[in-house]
């Protein structure tokens, strides 16, 4: 029989518009041209061809050579290969051999990070079923499941994985644990028939790849397989390549604002130089040190150390980090996006308290309820255990006769005695119970007659409690003649309704805390839950949330990825929604400008994590989340998270430092020295002195990671700010050139100095204000109101010592330094000083941020998108 046209061929994306389980069996049956007993052999043998492997989750390993050729590609790492080319060719081997060292490492730590896609597609792989029993040719057999398709007939029993994604065709107490697309810890009864539910959650006849049948057995018609899954969704997802995080996009435009300041002053001195005497080696060795002086050979140095040691210091607080990048994207988080389930609530469920007819609290309720599971047979469901933990059913009553829970009935009875007394106590369904109700039970115990003005009353409270997120179970009793002892289903009747038990999933004590540290820090949390809006915001309620807004997932399918960026602005809880929609919600904020971070621990959150700027799991998390995830929290709990992005802030304002004051003092320097070489006769700096005092004013920044940050720094999302950059460069950059050019009139119409102790005397005021004005930029406050690390001072201070070592003493002589006159060096100090005096005056200026940034931190604050 040849492959139906509505089966999905090569198995393609799935589309929820055309569901499948909203089908009739009979309808799906002829659409899929199958039989209850099965495809035969070569029907299957046919399909398989055209549709290829049921394999969910297949790998895409890109070769080591496209990885490396992705990373030499950035603006900053070509620029510091082609500096290191030019310095191995101009016979300084020390400077190429460090800087090819510092990319490699660099580029060495990015290929091990990029593993963990790989891993995490690796860890969902091993979640799917091996074998299943198939019926062919009207027998059943156990097959590979990659050799399964669409119109299989699938036979399941309780602790097997569901193959693929269909319809069950007939049941028998089967229940199914969807955590893993879900992430609710609730139990879902799988029965045939059409679901009208859009959603799979909504679908009671639908199975799903991935899923597990915990209990019962089930005939599965097999609609979808392989990538056409849902399961195969959230591979393809993990596989999906994602816009560049936050980190990524910042050190993109740090390459580019570089390499237009290094093209700007080359071109300048070349043609200058050109003009006046034309071109020779020794000015076009000149320009090319200008361009190596321009780089900040040690920035990816500088930054790993800087991360590595915000990793270490998070790992105290019980955070792993994965992708030592993910430090700053934590930083520059300013929306949080996570699920309710095992963040703000514990991720158990529990009894909270139970209630009488006239919803009361009534402890009766919860031990009768107890008696009822403690005895009742078959298998025992997540209420069953949270009764039980709560307590102890009351000592005295032995079972007589059960009848097990089934869902026709929807509901177990069991029949108990102490002493002469026979009662009869049913478990279920409140609205299952309700039905089979003739009386109450009053607060004294009484019968009281229901009529249906109460019975009214009663499923009103009833829903009223599901509106609140309670999960219910409806208790009744009747007692039975002395010497009963057999149950039958005709005895469920003429009950006597006693209340209900009500469960939840409790919030946890520490999430209210936590979420208002998150939201004075300026980071905007949104919940996004596979649940239904009670339960969502009822939570909200009980923890006191500052939310707003309400989107489904039913709202969401119907949207175009650009009306969903313009609701996520205004909606801060998320509803019903699939695992695929929590990934377009995560790119349409990030699309407004966001940096956002997810939290979630089950397969179904995989994609939003692999999607997110920063992917956060837990520790108790699937291994796909963790895998997925960049951070994982020891502890989960949201007050951890507020723990790291103090941390991530507190790394991003060391890498700033760094940044900043490496730009502004390269462009400076190589700014004045482009001038001076329009009106010396001379090369201010022969192109080693220039190489010399770019590496010693990097080694001077090396404590940069060990410093601490002021407290405004960690008060608010922390981004790459290029304008804000740029500002400091061409701020504190001329300022800089400013007193080179004071200090270039001093030496020549001052003292008249030959051009070697010129020389000298300008390395010597050019690397003592670069070194020295670290600890005026390193914070926003005055200079004398924040002490800088002792690790940085010391490499500061000791940085500063070996350049006048060099330049001061008979060491010197190698690199082409002089002896300098007591009064030149005099005037040296003197220029010194003005110039720290005139950027502490100056930096407010050079460090305010630009008008984007201040308003992307504002707004957070107000929900905004």
């Amino acid at each position: 029989m040849d492959q139906p046209d509505s089966a999905q061929g090569r198995n393609g994306p799935h589309t929820d518009s055309a569901a499948f389980w909203q089908e009739s069996d009979d309808a799906l049956l002829a659409r899929l041209g199958s039989r209850p007993e099965g495809l035969s052999q070569d029907e299957a043998a046919a399909r398989l061809d055209r549709c290829g492997p049921n394999v969910a989750v297949t790998g895409l390993r890109r070769s080591l050579a496209a990885k490396i050729g992705k990373r030499l590609a950035e603006p900053l790492v070509a620029i510091l290969l082609i500096a290191a080319a030019i310095s191995g060719a101009t016979g300084d081997w020390q400077s190429f051999v460090i800087i090819v060292a510092i990319v490699l490492m660099s580029i060495t730590l990015d290929l091990v990070q990029e593993q963990k896609a790989e891993a995490a597609v690796e860890a969902l792989r091993r979640s799917v079923a091996v074998t299943a029993r198939v019926r062919r040719d009207g027998a059943a057999r156990e097959l590979p499941v990659r050799e399964i398709v669409p119109g299989d007939i699938v036979e399941l029993a309780a602790g097997k994985l569901v193959p693929a994604d269909g319809v069950v065709l007939s049941a028998h107490g089967a229940l199914a644990n969807e955590a893993v697309l879900t992430g609710e810890p609730y139990l879902v009864e799988k029965r045939p028939g059409p679901s009208a539910g859009a959603a799979p959650s909504d679908a009671a006849n639908g199975l799903f790849a991935g899923t597990t049948l915990t209990g019962g057995e089930a005939l599965m018609l097999v609609v979808e397989t392989g990538a056409a899954t849902r399961f195969g969704a959230i591979s393809a997802s993990l596989q999906a390549r994602e816009p560049p995080t936050a980190f990524e996009r910042g050190l993109h435009a740090l390459g580019m604002l570089i390499l237009r300041l290094t093209g700007f002053l080359v071109l300048f001195v070349l043609l200058t130089q050109m003009l006046r005497q034309g071109l020779s080696l020794e000015s076009f060795l000149f320009a090319v040190a200008l361009a190596v002086g321009l780089t900040p050979e040690l920035l990816p140095m500088v930054t790993t150390v800087t991360l590595a040691r915000g990793a270490v210091r998070m790992a105290r607080r019980k955070v792993v980090v994965k992708r030592l990048s993910a430090i700053h994207d934590l930083g520059a988080m300013d929306v949080l996006c996570t699920d309710k389930t095992g963040t703000l609530t514990e991720a158990r469920i529990a009894l909270v308290g139970s209630f009488g007819p006239d919803g009361a609290a009534r402890g009766r309720v919860a031990d009768l309820a107890r008696l009822n599971s403690a005895f009742a047979a078959g298998t025992r469901s997540a209420l069953d255990d949270a009764l039980l933990a709560d307590g102890a059913p009351p000592p005295g009553w032995t079972c007589l006769d059960d009848l097990p829970f089934d869902f026709e009935r929807r509901r177990a009875a069991v029949l108990l005695a102490q002493g002469g007394e026979r009662l009869m106590i049913v478990k279920g369904a409140p609205e299952a119970v309700l039905a089979l109700s003739t009386h109450v039970e009053g607060p004294d115990g009484a019968a009281l007659p229901l009529d249906d003005a109460g019975r009214a009353r009663l499923a009103a409270l009833i829903e009223q409690k599901g509106r609140e997120g309670l999960r219910l179970l409806g208790v009744a009793v009747r007692p039975a003649p002395e010497g009963r002892d057999t149950l039958a289903a005709a005895d469920e009747a003429g009950l006597v309704f006693a209340g209900c038990a009500a469960f939840l999933d409790p919030p946890k004590a520490s999430a209210s805390g936590a979420v208002a540290r998150l939201m004075a820090a300026g980071v905007k949390v949104k919940i996004i839950s596979g649940d239904g809006a009670p339960v969502v915001e009822h939570l909200v309620g009980a923890l006191g949330l500052p939310a707003r807004g309400l989107v489904t997932g039913e709202e969401i399918a119907r949207l175009s990825d650009t009306a969903l960026a313009t609701r996520c602005a205004h909606a801060d809880l998320f509803v019903r929604v699939a695992p695929d929609q929590k990934r377009r919600i995560v790119l349409a904020l990030r699309r407004r400008g966001h940096t956002v971070g997810f939290m979630g621990d089950g397969i179904n959150d995989a994609p939003a994590i692999h999607a997110a700027d920063v992917g956060l799991s837990v520790e108790g998390g699937t291994d796909v989340a963790r895998e997925a995830a960049d951070v994982i929290l020891l502890n989960s709990d949201l007050g951890v998270l507020a723990d790291g992005v103090s941390e991530g802030r507190r790394t991003y304002a060391n890498i700033m430092k760094y940044i900043r004051m490496g730009t502004s003092s390269n462009f400076g320097n190589m700014l004045s020295m482009a001038f001076a070489s329009l009106f010396l006769p001379f090369l201010p700096l022969a192109p080693l002195q220039i190489l010399l005092n770019n590496l010693i004013y990097d080694l001077s920044e090396i404590g940069i990671p060990f410093d601490s940050a002021d407290p405004e720094a960690l008060a608010a999302p922390q981004a790459w700010d290029m304008g804000g950059v740029l500002r400091f460069t061409l701020v504190m950059g001329p300022l800089s050139s400013l007193f080179d050019l004071a200090t270039f009139g001093v030496l020549t119409f001052g003292f008249a100095v030959d051009a070697d102790t010129f020389r000298t005397a300008w390395f010597v005021e050019s690397i003592a204000t670069q070194i020295l004005v670290i600890f005026l930029i390193r914070t926003a406050r005055p200079f004398w109101l924040s002490r800088p690390d002792p690790i940085l001072a010391l490499t500061s201070l000791g940085a500063l010592v070996l350049a006048l070592i060099l330049a001061l003493t008979p060491l010197g002589r190698v690199a082409g330094f002089a002896a300098v006159p007591a009064g030149v060096l005099l005037a040296i100090v003197g220029l010194t000083l003005a110039y720290l005096v005139a950027a502490e005056a100056l930096k407010r200026l050079a460090t305010r941020p630009t008008a984007h940034a201040r308003h992307r931190r504002r707004r957070p604050a107000h929900g905004g998108g």
